[in-house]
């Protein structure tokens, strides 16, 4: 990611499609367990919330700490870019658990057109 607020940006609109699909589905496919859908749609929620939440972590080490500001900037870089994949590594995973519990939720004639239709 290039900064925290493209980060969360990509959050946010992962998350949205996500929850826009899960809702159609929710209302539009029959014989959809919609316990499950709900479930999974607040996972996604629980996802966003977290990795919004873990993107506002600072560098907690000044300038003064470093022998010159080059190698201030390179720790504090190394910092985030540690941190951002982490937290986008969660996210991901959080995410593909939520899809896994929406899957279940579906019946099999649905699966097995969305089957086709990827696969066309």
């Amino acid at each position: 990611m290039g900064n925290k607020r493209e980060f969360k940006k990509y959050v946010d609109a992962l998350g949205a499609e996500v929850i826009d699909e899960m809702v159609a589905s929710y209302y539009n496919v029959e014989g959809a367990d919609k316990d499950k859908i709900s479930e999974a749609i607040n996972q996604v929620l629980g996802a966003i919330g977290a990795a919004k939440s873990h993107a506002n972590i600072y560098f907690d080490r000044g300038a003064k700490g470093f022998g010159n500001a080059k190698e201030y900037s390179k720790a504090k870089r190394e910092f985030f870019v540690g941190l951002f994949d982490k937290i986008e590594t969660e996210f991901n995973e959080e995410i593909n658990a939520a899809l896994k519990t929406f899957n279940e939720a579906l019946p099999a004639s649905v699966k097995a057109h969305n089957k086709e239709v990827a696969n066309a």
